[in-house]
């Protein structure tokens, strides 16, 4: 079964901010996050696409199978419909700034490493050009967000 991130610790009124999705999210690609910028209606769109240039990262949300167990067909295709999943155009989302992201690959993300996004929003260890520094892994798997202000990675 595929990693499935999620917010861990989270300041709700420290730690992030909320914003509309600008467009649907794709569920089909296997990565659940992902760095964003805002466009110039405020709405949050993947990588550093909008005008902010990148402020943050978005976990996306998942519908949940049957009995609350993770099902990986819900992975691909269309979100369940009467499942509030914050993957659809409109829907209101939380931007983590600061804050602690589990669930992540042990392997991609080891214990003691830099994490980095480049201006796709694709969140790795690679330190490549224009990449922006946006936090730490306290453990592997694990990732503390700190997102700097001031200094956004733009496309």
């Amino acid at each position: 079964m595929a990693n499935k991130p999620t917010y861990d610790k989270y300041e709700p009124l420290a730690g992030g901010f909320r914003a509309r999705l600008n467009a649907a999210l794709s569920l089909t690609s296997g990565s659940f996050f992902g760095a964003v910028s805002l466009n110039a209606s405020g709405r949050v769109v993947v990588g550093s696409s909008g005008q902010t240039g990148l402020v943050g990262v978005l976990v996306k949300n998942v519908a949940k199978g049957p009995v609350g167990s993770w099902d990986t067909a819900l992975d691909g295709g269309t979100p369940n419909a009467y499942a509030p999943v914050g993957v659809q155009a409109g829907d209101v989302v939380d931007i983590m700034t600061h804050g602690e992201i589990v669930g992540l690959d042990t392997d991609d993300f080891p214990a003691g490493t830099l994490v980095y996004s480049d201006s796709a929003g694709v969140i790795s260890t690679d330190d490549t050009a224009g990449a922006l520094l946006i936090g730490f892994t306290v453990e592997a798997g694990r990732l503390r967000v700190e997102f700097p202000l001031g200094i956004a990675a733009t496309s």
